[in-house]
């Protein structure tokens, strides 16, 4: 049934004839027509702007572009996660043996099928910027963030309250003490150092395998610290080397007797150096454990990469904030770590905050000209740093002139660790005007200043400063203190009182019984403990930051004058002598650097890298001597490098 009804016809149009009609009908064709026509514009202009606001909708931006990059990026890393954690445990394993073939057992696995078990308590101590810090009292901004990790972990209060996170990592630049309402300290237990961050491990393996064959918490112990204070400063506020003290007493009261074995990496090699002074020390400045303390309760010190005469990289991360990845970075985009597109001056505020640290001028080159060389002369000069590098243990040996396994190379100066520009760092002395910076007046800045929203130290030096320091050209180990004095006077006060980097003409003087002379190896004695072992085990064939040429930045806003020019190319306790005046048995053991052969093998066992001897301690080091039920003998294939050390020993 049809929903229409047709209207019905009236008795005129009924009775008009057939044509009539006709007409009438193309008479209302034609009005419609013309209704249309007058309607058709309207049309027309309203598909127009329906066009044009589909158009602008479709318009694509680079904000748009930025957020999917972004968005697909956390949608790909969630969902190998998810893969991650809902995979069997065995699924990496079974993918990594199927590509590279079976897996060797792990040493720990090795050792317990050879009948080996727990001997000897281990004692971890941690290096620089690996211990986890976490935060026990804060400002305002930190509300809700207390006992949380500031310092490793996931880092994401670093991403969430930048400015925040910063001001409650700093210290005070007075003191090198806690700021004022602010309370970080040290994770404590093996969680300290285990990892660094999910997924990098730092202790995690070496723990593991301690505990295939025995060992426990009970036998293993983190000496955690705040790797930020200056060595003596830990025990100040936080008793660190105390806890330490009591800590190692008690293993060796527990276990029967048995010494521990101590494996220090890093900073924390020279911080333990610190510590063994220390506890010899009378009270109150230190233990008062008498002079053969380490002698009763230490068996053997195993140094990982221990940076016991300094690392050139510490003067860099202190002149300019910058190490090698850092500076290829802001050559790549200039500006963006300057004053990233947030405004917040990322480099000056990480200046800001790690000039308060301490710690990092534990690490300032010792020794002077006479250690890492002079103006014309480097001790590396005839070496060849680009060692074969090999997929074993075996050891490369060289003369002096640079002749065996390493190669020869032209002569090339690391004396210089700072020169402006590269001409500079190539020709002969006498053709480098130098203009001392010592007296120079440190002028006004002429740039505006206004709206920088951190404040360095650079911002006192004004231009003229800037400029006396570029015009000495020139820096060596023994004039980097000056230079350092003369840009970071706060700091370098504060370091001056806790550490030294002198070489000792006479130990035996009174002097050298201050605290600031304990972590640097040239101005004070081994422990006297005839018995004790100390183990160095370093990797060779990496390519290492030495030496860097500089320029200066463009004066802007808010600015670090000094960058790195990415475009240039470019050891004494052995036998008795009065730097071991008991004779403590010193073994060096060096790694060559075999990089992954593969993303699988994650850093790779095989790896000479600072981190790298953490993964293979275990296999460099016949562990068997330390922690075997009985006595067996091992083989050791050491080599001892030749070095400046010899003629001040």
């Amino acid at each position: 049934m049809s929903f229409l009804r047709r209207r019905k016809a009236t008795k005129a149009e009924e009775n008009k004839p057939e044509g009539s009609q006709i007409d009438t009908a193309s008479k209302n064709d034609d009005v419609v027509d013309n209704r249309k026509q007058q309607k058709l514009p309207q049309k027309h202009e309203s598909e127009e702007s329906s066009r044009r606001r589909r158009s602008s909708s479709r318009r694509w931006s680079c904000v748009d572009s930025c957020c999917w990059f972004i968005g697909c990026i956390c949608s790909i890393w969630w969902f190998l996660l998810f893969l991650y954690n809902a995979m069997p445990a065995s699924f990496p394993q079974y993918v990594t043996e199927a590509i590279t073939g079976p897996l060797p057992d792990p040493p720990g696995v090795k050792l317990r099928k050879e009948g080996l078990t727990a001997q000897h308590p281990v004692v971890f101590v941690p290096g620089i910027v690996t211990g986890g810090l976490e935060l026990w009292e804060g400002h305002q901004c930190a509300e809700g963030l207390f006992r949380r990790r500031l310092w490793g972990g996931t880092f994401g209060e670093l991403y969430r309250r930048p400015l925040c996170w910063v001001e409650h990592m700093s210290l005070d630049n007075e003191t090198g003490l806690d700021s004022p309402g602010i309370r970080v300290r040290p994770v404590s237990g093996l969680v300290a150092a285990d990892y660094f961050a999910p997924g990098y491990f730092v202790w995690a393996v070496l723990i593991a395998n301690l505990a295939r064959i025995g060992y426990e918490e009970k036998t293993m112990y983190m000496a955690a610290y705040d790797w930020r204070l200056s060595f003596q400063n830990t025990e100040v506020r936080d008793q660190s080397l105390s806890r330490i003290k009591s800590n190692i007493e008690l293993m060796v009261a527990t276990n029967g007797g048995k010494k521990v074995v101590v494996i220090p990496h890093s900073m924390g090699a020279i911080y333990f150096l610190h510590f063994m002074k220390w506890v010899e020390a009378p009270a109150p400045v230190g233990g008062g454990g008498g002079s053969n303390w380490c002698a009763k309760h230490i068996k053997a010190v195993m140094n990982i990469g221990g940076p016991f005469l300094g690392v050139p990289k510490a003067v860099s991360g202190l002149f300019s904030i910058e190490a090698k990845d850092v500076a290829v970075a802001r050559a790549f985009a200039p500006g963006v770590l300057d004053k990233d597109v947030f405004g917040l001056q990322t480099l000056q505020h990480m200046m800001r905050m790690t000039r308060t640290w301490d710690s990092t001028m534990s690490m300032i080159p010792k020794g002077g000209d006479t250690i890492w060389g002079g103006l014309d002369w480097s001790p590396e000069g005839y070496f060849n740093c680009s060692a074969k590098k090999l997929k074993n243990n075996d050891t490369n040996t060289a003369d002096q002139n640079g002749k065996g396994g390493l190669g020869s190379t032209k002569r090339v100066n690391y004396g210089r660790i700072i020169s402006f520009g590269k001409d500079v760092a190539e020709i002969h002395s006498s053709e480098i005007e130098m203009v001392d910076f010592r007296d120079a007046f440190k002028g006004s800045n002429l740039i505006n200043a206004t709206k920088c929203d951190v404040w360095t130290e650079y911002h006192e030096m004004g231009v003229e400063g800037v400029k006396a320091i570029a015009d000495y050209k020139v820096y060596t180990a023994g004039s980097i203190l000056d230079l350092l004095h003369y840009v970071a006077p706060k700091m370098m006060a504060r370091g001056d009182a806790h550490f030294s980097y002198g070489i000792a003409d006479n130990l035996d003087d009174p002097k050298y019984q201050h605290y600031k002379y304990w972590s640097n190896p040239l101005e004070t004695k081994l422990p006297n403990a005839p018995d004790m072992e100390i183990y160095s085990m370093y990797g060779v064939g990496v390519p290492t930051e030495r030496a860097y040429v500089y320029k200066l930045t463009p004066p802007s806003e808010c600015y670090i004058p000094f960058q790195i020019d990415t475009s240039a190319e470019g050891r004494s306790w052995r036998g008795k002598t009065r730097f071991n005046p008991s004779g403590i048995h010193t073994y060096i053991r060096e790694y060559d650097h075999a990089p992954p052969a593969n993303l699988l093998e994650g850093r790779g066992t095989q790896s000479g890298a600072h981190q790298g001897p953490l993964e293979r301690t275990w296999v460099g080091i016949e562990f068997t001597l330390i922690f075997s039920n009985g006595p067996k003998t091992s083989t050791y294939n050491f080599r001892f490098m030749k070095s400046c050390l010899t003629n001040i020993i």
